[in-house]
């Protein structure tokens, strides 16, 4: 082969390439970088040398020259690629040139630090990087020096193949599925040598990465059983990194896949995760970095399986049910409770990740709940419940994320868990020893504890317990009417007990509230509250108000509370957030208020609104909580955690429809009109009287501001718009009537005419009847002929007559009764439009009126 030919013929069309780059990254425009002139001299003797030995001398200097330089990086990315990609294809006998060239181009791919030039220049190794993995036949080409039976050919490929993929992930990625068995080529690469298995293993870590195909690929080849496989060899969770980057395999493959995470529950179960999950009870000061890496990894599978794949997949809900109740069976709430409550010694990430595997294992899990709600934690003689010793780590940790972590368990065990709901609120009820906060708490029953915890602002001023034991009542009650009147029934000694009276929890809330907010105006920055403080307490009190009249009514039974609520709700002192909340609270006293007492009913709560914040402002509010919501990367965990999609779907459905809104509105601003009136009735006066007592008085009390008069006349002016639409309809409605009383004066005009008909029908009968008569007198006089019983003809055919004339006559008087009732109605409709019933009516039938007896009786004569 000619070498030489074909090297100039590269050097020749690369030469202009490379200089080229090098003046686009490193900005030499004038002077050629001696690193250039280097990596073409060992190019030549790598390509045009004929003695074995300087070759692969070449190649050494060339791979130390490119794992030091970026020029001369960038310099063998435009001329080496083709050369070395030609030993790798022609010298394969030369194992040792090979194993050079495959380092070479490691070195090429691996990425330079320096100090010098800007941040954002072209790195070459990602210029080479995209130039190598552009062709596929490149990629097929390293994958079959996979099978090469020398060690390092293996292991320089491998990790050839991993600096490919962290720089050109998604071209590769495409690359390896259009080989043939290519996925197949590196899975066998599992079961290589330790240090190419490690190395395989973060291959197929970053292949698998978002690409669903391939992750089907790697599953169908057996890729569980290698994994567990290799985390038994390495020991579990006492094992080192390999465990760690096993078990981020692991996860890729069912994170986004709910059929994988079925085929691993089918084929391995989950006996494997478990005992990476195994720690031994009182292992203090075990938890090595690495071990709690592992341990986070092994959690992150557990709670991928319990969110069953993503949501938009079919059968995602199904298969989180069946991954719950499998987990449940393998104990795994055992070794949860172990590392998330009991083992106080471990790291706090630890800790925190248990907890809410915990709140995820139970949610919507009846016999999950039912476990949990039984499951005791500790040894004898310090044994509690478990949800008692999960709520001290919400009163006693200084940590936020841990405190978010457990009030998480509670949150998913109250969801949708009426019963349990109930029972943890059947236990809230004041303890003898209420007072005593020295006392030991795990002595106390779960009730008793919040309770002390919810009024600890009085007894020592802990702002942060009183609110973390309301965002876990606020749990407790959302959506169970049942256990919002319980504790709303709870009576409470007042801060001072020598006034012998009792006050209900709610009222005790609002009084921590104040206090927050008090504390929160201090100058005092080493005395500052939390942030989340008064937004939780705001957000119980969301919560309770909404579809309670009864906690609505019981709020409202001191207008203190209210106005302090509304003075949150408009004092720029406080945040947007907690003007907000406020809004929402004023809001739910509205829509949820059943009280007919004046002063306490939804009226007065409006009109308090509308005096002291003004309807705009209070509207604003609410934009300004959504705008806060949308910004929750810059919040306070604690707060995040409070405006999660679900309390903010929570808030949106507790709102009425536009119909709903626009008819209470209607109600309210008529009420208003009505009010304004009775204001300039009482002004009318009060200047008549001044009038006539020439002025000697001056009661400026009630002289109305200019501000309050263009209320009153914009109010007036709409009225007066109002009255003009009514008046307009009310002719519209009176045209309406009248015209429907001219359409029965003509339908009664009609049926007199029939009526009149039908009396002129029965006269011709009777006048036929009569002459009948005469006719069989005649023929008894006669006496010739024999006649029938005309008497029985005539009875019948009258009876006949009569029969007809009856039925038509009973139609008749019904209709003119019906008749008769709509005129009568229509008269009393007219008349209270001040219309003249009588002059309407008169003159109507006069025409048409039937002939009395007397006329009859002179026809007949």
């Amino acid at each position: 082969m000619d070498r030489s030919i074909n090297f100039r013929g590269i050097a020749g069309s690369a030469g202009n390439i490379m200089q080229g780059m090098g003046k686009f990254v490193f900005g030499n425009e004038g002077i050629e970088s001696k690193e250039d002139s280097y990596v073409e001299r060992y190019l030549d003797r790598i390509s045009n040398g004929t003695i074995p030995d300087d070759r692969r001398s070449a190649m050494t200097e060339l791979q130390s020259l490119v794992a030091e330089s970026r020029s001369a990086q960038m310099s063998f990315g435009a001329m080496g690629f083709p050369i070395l990609l030609n030993i790798l294809k022609e010298d394969r006998e030369d194992v040792e040139l090979v194993r050079g060239a495959l380092e070479t181009f490691v070195s090429a791919l691996t990425p330079i630090e320096t100090s010098q030039g800007p941040k954002t220049e072209v790195q070459p190794a990602s210029v080479n990087s995209d130039l190598l993995s552009r062709e596929t036949e490149n990629i097929s080409l390293l994958l079959s020096l996979l099978s090469e039976e020398d060690f390092y050919v293996r292991y320089y490929t491998i990790q050839l193949l991993t600096a490919l993929l962290t720089n050109s992930l998604k071209r590769l990625q495409e690359a390896i599925l259009l080989i043939p068995r290519g996925i197949t080529v590196l899975m066998d690469m599992l079961m290589d040598r330790e240090v190419i298995r490690n190395e395989a293993l973060l291959l197929l870590t970053y292949l698998t990465r978002d690409a669903e195909e391939i992750q089907k690929i790697v599953v169908f080849e057996g890729v569980f059983e290698k994994i567990f496989s290799i985390i038994r060899e390495e020991g579990y969770s006492d094992g080192g990194v390999v465990v760690q980057d096993c078990l981020e395999l692991l996860n890729n493959l069912i994170r986004h896949s709910a059929s994988n995470q079925m085929l691993l529950k089918e084929t391995m179960g989950f006996d494997p995760l478990i005992s990476i999950l195994k720690i031994r009870r009182g292992s203090a000061f075990n938890f090595t970095q690495q071990k709690t890496v592992n341990l986070l990894g092994a959690l992150n599978t557990v709670e991928l399986l319990l969110m069953g794949g993503p949501s938009s997949e079919a059968g995602k809900d199904a298969n989180k049910n069946a991954n719950q109740t499998a987990l449940a069976q393998k104990n795994i709430l055992d070794h949860l409770l172990l590392l998330g409550v009991e083992s106080q010694w471990a790291p706090v990430a630890l800790r925190c990740m248990a907890l809410r595997c915990i709140g995820n294992l139970v949610l919507r899990n009846p016999q999950n709940l039912d476990s949990l709600a039984r499951k005791h934690v500790g040894e004898e003689p310090h044994v509690q419940p478990a949800l008692n010793a999960i709520f001290s780590i919400i009163l006693r940790t200084s940590i936020t994320q841990e405190f978010v972590a457990a009030d998480y368990v509670f949150k998913c065990f109250c969801e949708r868990n009426p019963n349990g709901q109930a029972l943890l609120a059947s236990t809230i009820a004041p303890h003898p020893n209420q007072g005593d906060t020295h006392g030991p708490a795990s002595d106390m029953p779960f009730g008793s504890v919040l309770l002390q915890a919810l009024v600890s602002s009085d007894v020592n001023g802990d702002m942060e317990a009183c609110c973390r034991a309301s965002s876990v009542l606020s749990h407790i009650i959302k959506d169970n009417l049942q256990s919002k009147d319980h504790v709303l029934q709870i009576q409470l000694e007042t801060p001072t007990p020598s006034l012998g009276r009792t006050e209900p929890v709610l009222h005790r809330i609002v009084t921590c509230l104040s206090i927050a907010a008090s504390t929160d105006g201090e100058n005092d920055q080493n005395n500052q509250p939390e942030p989340y403080i008064q937004p939780v307490i705001l957000r119980l009190l969301i919560i309770w108000l909404v579809d309670c009249s009864n906690a609505v009514n019981c709020l409202l039974e001191s207008a203190v509370h209210l106005n302090y609520i509304i003075e949150l709700a408009s004092s720029k002192r406080y945040t947007a957030c907690v003007r907000g909340l406020a809004a929402v609270v004023l809001g739910a006293c509205i829509l949820y208020n059943a009280s007919r007492e004046k002063g306490r009913d939804a009226f007065a709560v409006a009109d308090a609104i509308s005096q002291k914040i003004g309807l705009t402002t209070y509207f604003l509010r609410f934009q300004e909580i959504e705008e806060d919501e949308t910004n929750k990367d810059d919040q306070h965990p604690v707060l995040s955690e409070i405006f999660d999609s679900q309390f903010v779907n929570f808030l949106k459905e507790a709102g009425e429809v536009d119909g709903e809104y626009i008819k209470r509105l209607k109600s309210f601003v008529e009420k208003q009109c009505n009010e304004m009136q009775d204001l300039l009735a009482r002004n009318a006066m009060l200047a008549e009287e001044l009038v006539r007592t020439g002025g000697a008085t001056t009661d400026t009390s009630h002289k109305p501001s200019s501000g309050r008069e263009r209320v009153q006349i914009e109010a007036l002016r709409q009225e007066l718009e109002g009255a003009k639409r009514q008046i307009e309809a009310l002719k519209a409605e009176k045209s309406q009537i009248e015209a429907e009383a001219n359409n029965q004066r003509n339908l009664s005009v009609k049926l007199e005419s029939d009526l009149k008909s039908l009396s002129e029908a029965y006269n011709s009968i009777e006048q036929a009847n009569y002459r009948l008569d005469a006719e069989v007198k005649t023929l008894r006089q006669g006496g010739s002929v024999p006649y029938p019983d005309v008497e029985a003809i005539k009875a019948q055919a009258k009876e006949e007559a009569e029969k007809d004339s009856e039925a038509e006559l009973n139609d008749l008087l019904v209709c003119l009764g019906q008749e008769q009732t709509k005129v009568e109605k229509l008269s009393t409709r007219l008349a209270e439009l001040g219309e003249d019933v009588d002059t309407l009516l008169q003159g109507i039938g006069d025409d048409t009126a039937i002939p009395d007896d007397d006329d009859e009786d002179e026809d007949e004569e």
